[in-house]
């Protein structure tokens, strides 16, 4: 009886130290790593513009092509978006103020409020891809593995929103091992359903913050509609104040 007590109290500690990895798997280097993405992705030491040319497809309504002109300013959280191109759209404008996303319509001279969650004018990025990254702040991480994309070895990891804030509940990450990019994104709707696919091909090093220039988002709803984005004309130099107002906005319309 001694030597069968001794049997089963080796195959529950044996169940229990199995059952340990899982429960406490160690992300800290995982979390680190999202951390430094962060980092690499805000400009909080300079202001920030470019220009950003976007080819939107759209299985039912064909090819646009849209001109963006791009401020950013990371301490502040503030950023905004003036459009050039189509004729049809220009001087429509999006105004980042803190927790506060305006959107504005020179035809109606009215701004409304809209979400970082919502579509970029019915392309497949979102208000939120123009802003600097949250993954650390805004989610935890779930699980990660090893892995290959083309020629780069990455991490690919899991991670679940923890606030409301974020377009998706869910995104699981391609990220390089020995540089800290994020090639590849999918992101998850509640459900755990794939609804968009981004793509990251080329980076640029503007001071120290580490940027993607070029991004391909892929709706995974309906096959055919992806958006493409180039970045150009990108500058550091300082933005006045004004600019990120609602009556600079106001006033370019004119």
């Amino acid at each position: 009886m001694k030597n069968m007590m001794s049997v089963v109290v080796a195959l529950v500690l044996c169940v229990l130290v199995t059952g340990l990895p899982a429960q406490a798997q160690d992300f800290s280097h995982i979390e680190a790593i999202l951390e430094r993405l962060d980092a690499q992705s805000r400009f909080d030491n300079t202001d920030f513009s470019s220009v950003l040319t976007m080819v939107v497809e759209d299985v039912e309504k064909g090819i646009e092509k849209m001109v963006v002109r791009q401020f950013r300013r990371d301490d502040g959280e503030r950023f905004l978006l003036l459009i050039q191109e189509p004729v049809t759209e220009k001087g429509q404008g999006y105004l980042l103020e803190g927790d506060n996303l305006w959107f504005y319509d020179p035809s109606s001279r009215q701004f409304a409020h809209t979400s970082l969650k919502e579509n970029f004018q019915d392309s497949d990025a979102r208000n939120a891809d123009f802003g600097s990254n949250s993954y650390s702040s805004s989610y935890e991480v779930e699980g990660y593995l090893e892995g290959t994309l083309g020629n780069f070895e990455v991490y690919i990891i899991d991670l679940k929103a923890v606030d409301d804030t974020v377009p998706f509940p869910f995104v699981k990450l391609w990220v390089t091992k020995d540089s800290d990019l994020v090639l590849k994104t999918e992101e998850y709707s509640l459900t755990y359903r794939l609804m968009r696919t981004g793509l990251f091909p080329k980076y640029t090093k503007v001071g120290d913050v580490v940027m993607p220039v070029q991004m391909v988002f892929i709706d995974e709803l309906v096959p055919g509609n992806k958006t493409q984005i180039s970045v150009s004309e990108i500058s550091v130099s300082d933005i006045p104040d004004h600019v990120f107002t609602k009556a600079y906005i106001e006033r370019v319309n004119r």
